[in-house]
């Protein structure tokens, strides 16, 4: 790769860290940016709220920590603060998404309409064209397509292109995966060769603004901080047949696929199938229930091709660790598509995402509605 100006975006993990700094050794101009999004200390004190939880992305001690590799291989570092838009097009949806029974991936919503779009924007203002992270996933340009391509890395295990479907063309074209050719073991021997301190750190696990993982109380603690009420959610447990079973207190505290938690004794096990935000019933069945064989995805975008104009086969994930299954994709209506697996797949979930491959090439996503 010829020698440029690089914006880096540093999370304050091993990866990025080990994408800055190769990228500075090969010669290039390398600026590091990174995006302060949620304030970690804002609900503490609040019931339910831990005082600290360690293994959480984009908190002060990362924020550090890539200031420390910054400065240790010599490159200019900013940190951009976007406190504000991700409350608004992040952590807020992730609330409604949840009291309408819906179970959102802020992860994605972050990438594809605020991470790569603003940091893009900033890196145009300090004078670099192109962009840097440290995600698993490859992009390149295909001469008979015209177009650009997000692919699968080399470490499937890693593979993060889950959750970058949403990328644009113009978003692609100024994007580059350094670590996509690469396994974690070789990224964190790159660490250790090129001296940073960080090499061992673990990767984080939990949502940046959920402390523990426990979404509920979150939810109770955001909306008491906002001065606002929990809004009744409560409704029926019914069967798919329509027959009450039972009474819950809120279909945000269930998730399709979910068994324990019901609330309800039966000779048999039962599980969500359904949460009709509609009505405020939560349906439960057999796990036999929770399989389907077909989704309509919403607010697709597509990226290998321009339009579905023919039914094209293409493989399927429907949750970050789906292993993806074959199925047709054909246009149903202007903003969706239709998919249909070649057999039935277990707990389709409203508001998760499904993305497209077609081998290791994206074709695009969308959300489940």
């Amino acid at each position: 790769m010829k020698q440029q100006t690089i914006a880096v975006a540093m999370s304050g993990g091993v990866d990025s860290s080990t994408v800055a700094a190769m990228l500075r050794a090969d010669g290039n101009d390398v600026i590091g940016l990174t995006m302060q999004l949620w304030n970690q200390r804002r609900l503490e004190g609040r019931e339910g709220m831990p005082e600290s939880v360690q293994g959480r992305c984009c908190s002060l001690d990362d924020v550090y920590d890539a200031r420390r590799v910054a400065e240790t291989i010599g490159i200019p570092y900013y940190v951009v603060n976007h406190e504000e838009r991700f409350e608004r097009e992040v952590v807020r949806p992730f609330v409604e998404d949840y009291l309408s029974g819906r179970t959102p991936i802020p992860c994605s919503l972050c990438n594809n309409h605020l991470k790569f779009d603003q940091l893009l924007i900033v890196a145009r203002q300090i004078g670099a064209d192109t962009l840097a992270t440290g995600h698993y996933a490859r992009v390149e340009f295909d001469e008979a397509r015209e177009r650009w391509l997000l692919k699968r890395p080399t470490d499937l295990a890693k593979d993060q292109t889950y959750f970058l479907f949403g990328l644009t063309q113009e978003q692609l074209s100024r994007t580059i995966f350094p670590l996509g050719g690469m396994t974690k073991p070789e990224v964190r021997d790159l660490a250790r060769k090129l001296g940073l301190a960080l090499a061992e750190k673990p990767d984080s696990q939990e949502i940046c603004f959920v402390p523990g993982g426990d979404y509920k109380r979150f939810l109770d603690a955001y909306l008491a901080e906002q001065g606002e009420a929990l809004p009744d959610t409560s409704g029926e447990l019914v069967t798919s047949s329509g027959h009450v079973v039972g009474e819950h207190s809120g279909i945000h505290n269930f998730t399709v696929g979910q068994r324990k938690g019901l609330g309800v004794a039966t000779g048999s096990p039962l599980y969500v199938i359904q949460i009709q935000g509609d009505t405020r019933q939560v349906v439960v069945g057999s796990n036999e229930e929770l399989y389907i064989r077909t989704l309509h995805a919403r607010r697709v975008n597509l990226i290998a091709v321009d339009e579905i104009a023919e039914p094209m086969r293409v493989t399927v994930k429907i949750r970050h660790r789906h292993e993806g299954a074959p199925a047709m994709l054909e246009r149903c209506d202007e903003d969706g598509l239709r998919v249909t697996f070649d057999e039935p797949q277990r707990a389709v979930t409203p508001g998760q995402a499904a993305v497209f491959y077609d081998g290791d090439v994206v074709v695009g996503g969308g959300w489940i509605s």
